[in-house]
């Protein structure tokens, strides 16, 4: 039979990469909440309706990332604690 080897990737390595990960996630949701700001400010101010939705869209979208991105660090945090305990 074959069985997983546990023990190939340890619990610092793979806290480093999903934090690394989510970090990029961070960094790359904020440029989007800024952009997507700046484009729905402009487009409000120039009287496009349609950009002015799809800036609001994009910067709903960013918030939801950077909550999800943020909530994973304390879930991630979480799992690899209860984790160890087992």
């Amino acid at each position: 039979m074959v069985y997983p080897n546990f023990g190939a990737a340890s619990g610092t390595q793979l806290e480093s990469v999903i934090g690394a990960l989510l970090t990029i996630v961070l960094i790359v949701a904020v440029l989007m909440l800024i952009v997507s700001a700046i484009i729905w400010a402009v487009a409000s101010s120039h009287g496009n309706p349609a950009a002015a939705a799809k800036g609001r869209v994009g910067v709903l979208v960013a918030v939801g990332a950077a909550v999800l991105a943020g909530g994973g660090v304390a879930w991630m945090n979480w799992l690899i604690h209860l984790g160890q305990q087992l």
